[in-house]
């Protein structure tokens, strides 16, 4: 019987590719993937750094699996992601989680397989022992059987040469990230990201676009370019408008792109998003603060001027496009007039979505050793207040299509109701429409599966909060 994986995720899109390239190379190897960590033979937990809250949800998860380490000893548990790469907190995993097997680091994914057969050899050879060192490890399961040595860590402070040609289980068939980029240059100051993820490092655009050519040839029908700092990507004499000049002459139909730095917008990315109609009709763009007191402090490298003419000129490129953005709130030393600068540019670029955090401290950045920290209650007051613009952003956004025709990637039925399938717009939005196998939509008329993939036309009759709902045309 084939052993069984599964992978918890936390973070961005680039963990989602990370994890998607793990459970490629599992596959490879001969591990299926399980419906829950309790039924696997493995479980790989993919971290994130950015905010405190991936933290304790990581810690969480990893706290529950200590029972299922002690009621089976051959039961392994691997970390990697971006925590991996700080030395205290594998320090901590080693002193506290005695549990985990295996540790890699983001440098060395590629390693995931050769790392995880020294683990099961060594943990075949030590799962056999009983009683030695449990005292200290587990005093309350004194005939507890599992591995007597430290975890396996395999984690480089540097990065190589990019490895390519890695293997990838997507999630969806029709649509796929393509990583154009690692690392980061910018050194934001509440961000850990360069110091998890390293330099900036491009992929040449040859092997991206064989890359989409495979994935095409697969039946994928839109990607997303990944990086850090997409704006930045350069090969040579290829820079990220030129790449998306080449991927826009590839079979896709649809092309996303994140994340995008605002002070690395040039007039030929507004000329792409103007001429080439397989990029999408939305556009990234984290502002993060709208006071140009709290952007100098972050090291953003624009000012909030700078960031509303390029929302205005995108819009003007590109008709109908959205842009969603990332706001902090609480940044230290923040003050009321510095939050209300930051209401002042919601109102006036008017964002059709926003992920909005709470700041929280994260070690090793500048940031972290400023002074003069916002009380919690006065971030969660600040908090709602932004939130409460952002939401009427966004409905308007959403209104603003109803009764218009859509085009909808379908992703697939709803968990609650299979005549129910949801897909997103061009601009990203999420829509919901009822189909039950209607006659003319399926090659064989009653297949209802065969619609995931395909672009549908959707007539949007109602604006929901976090979506829209559709009639299928």
């Amino acid at each position: 019987m084939a052993k069984k994986y599964f992978i918890k995720t936390f973070g961005c899109q680039m963990n989602e590719r990370d994890s998607e390239t793990i459970a490629g190379m599992l596959s490879d190897m001969g591990y299926e993937e399980a419906d829950r960590k309790e039924d696997a033979d493995l479980v790989v937990i993919n971290t994130c750094s950015v905010r405190d809250n991936a933290d304790k949800r990581f810690f969480g998860t990893l706290g529950q699996l200590k029972s299922i380490k002690e009621r089976r000893p051959d039961f392994l548990v691997a970390l990697c992601g971006c925590m991996m790469q700080q030395e205290r907190v594998r320090k901590d995993i080693e002193r506290k989680y005695p549990w985990v097997d295996m540790v890699i680091g983001t440098h060395n994914i590629h390693q995931f397989p050769a790392t995880l057969e020294r683990t099961v050899e060594k943990n075949s050879e030590e799962a056999c022992e009983r009683e030695k060192d449990t005292a200290d490890r587990f005093p309350e399961k004194q005939n507890h059987r599992y591995k007597k040595d430290h975890t396996l860590m395999e984690v480089y402070d540097e990065a190589g040469p990019i490895v390519e040609g890695l293997p990838q289980k997507r999630l969806y068939r029709h649509k796929a990230f393509v990583n154009i980029m690692y690392g980061c240059d910018n050194f934001c100051t509440y961000c850990i990201v360069p110091y998890t993820r390293g330099r900036e490092r491009s992929r040449k655009p040859e092997d991206i676009l064989e890359e989409i050519r495979r994935l095409t040839e697969d039946g994928v029908k839109e990607v997303t370019l990944l990086g850090q700092n997409v704006n930045s990507y350069r090969s040579g004499d290829t820079d990220f408008p030129g790449l998306l000049r080449k991927v826009h002459e590839t079979d896709l139909a649809r092309i996303r792109f994140m994340t995008s730095h605002p002070k690395d917008v040039s007039p030929g990315l507004i000329e792409v998003i103007r001429g080439c109609p397989k990029v999408c009709d939305q556009i990234h763009l984290p502002v993060q603060a709208g006071s140009d007191r709290i952007l100098e402090r972050m090291n953003r490298k624009y000012t909030a001027a700078r960031y509303k003419r390029l929302a205005e000129d995108i819009r003007k490129a590109r008709e109908g496009v959205c842009i969603s953005t990332d706001i902090i709130v609480g940044f230290p030393g923040e003050t009321e007039e510095d939050f209300k600068a930051t209401l002042d540019l919601c109102r006036e670029v008017r964002f059709d979505s926003a992920f909005t955090f709470i700041y929280s401290p994260r070690p090793g950045t500048p940031a972290a050793s400023y002074g003069d920290m916002i009380p919690d209650e006065v971030k969660h007051e600040r908090f709602n207040r932004l939130v409460e613009i952002i939401n009427e952003t966004q409905r308007e956004s959403s209104m603003r299509l109803l009764g218009t025709d859509c085009e909808v990637l379908v992703d697939g039925p709803s968990k609650t109701d299979p005549h129910v399938y949801t897909g997103r717009t061009s601009s990203f939005k999420v829509v919901d429409f009822r189909w039950e196998g209607q006659k003319g939509l399926s090659p064989r008329g009653d297949e209802a599966e065969d619609i995931v993939g395909r672009m549908v036309r959707v007539r949007i009759t109602q604006c929901r909060t976090f979506n829209l709902w559709g009639e299928l045309l």
